[in-house]
């Protein structure tokens, strides 16, 4: 009986807050004189509607509410450092491209200058059995 009406009490509101802040089991125990062993062993339901209460109870949706903006800033902070390190490697892959394609360039140059310098062309290797 103590405990249900502890139980009472620490779920009513209170005219200035929305809910009471201390809805845990130490305050219930505290309330009721009844200690934590008793309440554990002999008072399942009880328990089970505190624990209840504490999870759809306003705080409960308040800090699950601070902790998710929390966890999504983290996560939103991780993903602009990737994206900064994707634009790095983007930059790094580009400058890369373009000097090897300026290399190619160079190189196909030189080759078509030789080729017009010493204006080769095919010449038939004797077989090997003669």
């Amino acid at each position: 009986m103590r405990l249900t009406k502890a139980l009472v009490t620490l779920t009513q509101s209170d005219g200035d807050r929305r809910a009471p802040k201390n809805a845990t089991v130490t305050e219930l125990c505290r309330l009721a004189e009844v200690s934590r062993n008793s309440l554990y062993r002999y008072h399942s339901p009880i328990l089970k509607t505190l624990r209840e209460y504490q999870r759809r109870g306003p705080q409960s949706a308040q800090a699950k509410t601070r902790k998710s903006a929390t966890r999504r800033r983290a996560e939103n902070n991780g993903l602009c450092e990737d994206i900064s390190r994707l634009a790095a490697l983007v930059d790094h892959y580009y400058v890369a491209y373009r000097e090897t394609a300026s290399l190619l360039e160079r190189r196909d140059r030189e080759l078509a200058e030789l080729r017009n310098k010493l204006k080769l062309s095919p010449t038939l290797l004797p077989s090997a059995g003669r």
